[in-house]
């Protein structure tokens, strides 16, 4: 065990921990939920201070061979992100992270010149913290992170896309019932029911393509509160294009710094277009599964793909698994966004207290919605149309009865069915006989692929 000291007194630390006391009291404090940091978020977050180091010691406010040997640590970030042990759900803004980060690259660095944990050759206050705060490299860092995954996520919504306009086309000369409130209606193809879901993904993809111009604006540079306090004027004005160079990533220096600093509502922003993505994914999940549901009790329309055995007791049974999964994602969606409104919301004055929690969960739902795209995506290629069951449902629906509502009006056609007892042939009987309108001219008026068309009428 090795001791370390701060102004609140001293800790015994394990001689072989990368952290150090802020750490040890952060873990003291903050018992482990079980959530862990994003590994895009450490990465950023590692990547954000290298370029401040970079910066530092190219602008002659740090000494090359410290510069140097943070920037050495900060590449070896996949070796040290199992060192990063502050819960993402700790108080403080956020402080506790950076510091588990800043102690985690000064050990390293320590190590890298020679010296041995706790030594601290390198600080991780004075040289590897030099020029920043929480407050501007934690968001920095966050939005960096959810750019990256933004990304990621858009592609998988792409894909999921385009195999759905795949079985589009696939089934667009099936006709079938359509259903309303789960009840008959009109006939539809069930080629235009897929390509209703595909459209509602377009959108998504749209969405969240656009939403990334807001979330480029970072508050690098701005230290506490958006003041640069504590911070060279040389320096802020350079280390956005320093970060942008070592992250690849196209962010800008806010217009605001102080608004980029206290006003965290483009979280919520994007957060809010993820549950418009969860909305639709939930949705399409559920559409599915009714469309397939029995196969031999209830609709059985969608043959869906055996993916895994269903049931420990029944025989043969196959699950919906895979859209029961998504819709359990999309749950956890929901539920995130309702936590984002509020703690985005609940930032006082200066600054936003709960900043872990904020970013914990956008990057969470980032990753929960990019498997559910992905794993609806390999189920879809799979999906069959059950053309017979199709056929025998729209011939028994009486909702294809609905054009007749202009030859003899809503209520002769709903009397005529109801006495009839829903039976369509019995129907038409009925309204021949009533109306002395030859049973074959009224069969003429109902032709199931018109219907389909946009604007049908007699």
């Amino acid at each position: 065990m090795r001791k370390e000291r701060d102004y609140l007194g001293e800790l015994e630390i394990e001689d072989d921990a990368y952290y150090g006391i802020h750490t040890r009291r952060a873990l003291m404090n903050f018992p482990p939920t079980g959530e862990r940091l994003d590994e895009t978020f450490i990465w950023a977050y590692f990547m954000v201070k290298k370029a401040c180091a970079l910066l530092n010691t190219e602008l002659g406010y740090l000494d090359e061979r410290i510069g140097n040997a943070i920037v050495k640590a900060c590449d070896e970030w996949e070796t040290l992100k199992e060192h990063v042990l502050v819960d993402p759900l700790s108080g403080g803004a956020g402080t506790s992270i950076n510091m588990n980060i800043n102690e985690v690259i000064a050990n390293r660095a320590t190590e890298i010149l020679g010296g041995k944990k706790g030594e601290y050759l390198v600080d991780p206050i004075d040289h590897v913290n030099l020029h920043q705060s929480t407050n501007d490299t934690f968001p920095t860092s966050a939005k960096i992170a959810t750019i990256v995954k933004l990304r990621k996520l858009i592609e998988a919504v792409i894909n999921l896309q385009e195999k759905i306009q795949e079985k589009e086309k696939e089934f667009y000369s099936i006709r079938k019932p359509g259903r309303t409130q789960l009840m008959d209606g009109p006939p539809i193809m069930l080629g235009q029911e897929f390509g209703a879901f595909a459209d509602a993904l377009a959108r998504d993809r749209w969405r969240l393509h656009k939403v990334e111009e807001r979330i480029r604006s970072v508050n690098i540079g701005g230290t506490a509160i958006g003041t640069g306090v504590g911070a060279p004027k040389d320096y802020i004005l350079k280390i956005v294009e320093k970060v942008r160079e070592v992250t690849k990533v196209k962010i800008a220096k806010a217009e605001n710094l102080i608004d980029a600093t206290q006003n965290w509502d483009v979280f919520a922003e994007v957060h809010g277009l993820l549950k418009s993505l969860a909305v639709n994914l939930y949705k399409i999940s559920n559409d599915i599964r009714l469309l397939g549901s029995g196969p031999n009790t209830a609709i059985g329309e969608l043959i869906l793909p055996a993916v895994q055995a269903g049931s420990s007791i029944m025989p043969g049974k196959v699950n919906p698994v895979v859209p029961e999964y998504v819709m359990q994602l999309c749950h956890m969606v929901f539920g995130h966004d309702t936590i984002l409104n509020h703690t985005c919301a609940l930032g006082n004055l200066e600054l936003n207290q709960f900043a872990p929690l904020i970013v914990h969960l956008t990057l969470k739902s980032l990753t929960l919605l990019t498997n559910a795209c992905r794993s609806l995506t390999e189920y879809v290629v799979n999906i069959k149309a059950n053309e017979k069951r199709c056929e025998e449902h729209l011939s028994r629906s009486v909702s294809n009865l609905t054009p007749l509502i202009k030859m003899f009006g809503y209520e002769a056609v709903s009397e005529a069915v109801k006495r009839a007892n829903w039976d369509i042939g019995k129907t038409l009987e009925i309204l021949s006989r009533e109306k002395n309108v030859p049973i074959d001219e009224i069969a003429k008026k109902l032709d199931l692929k018109k219907m389909t068309g946009l604007g049908y009428s007699l």
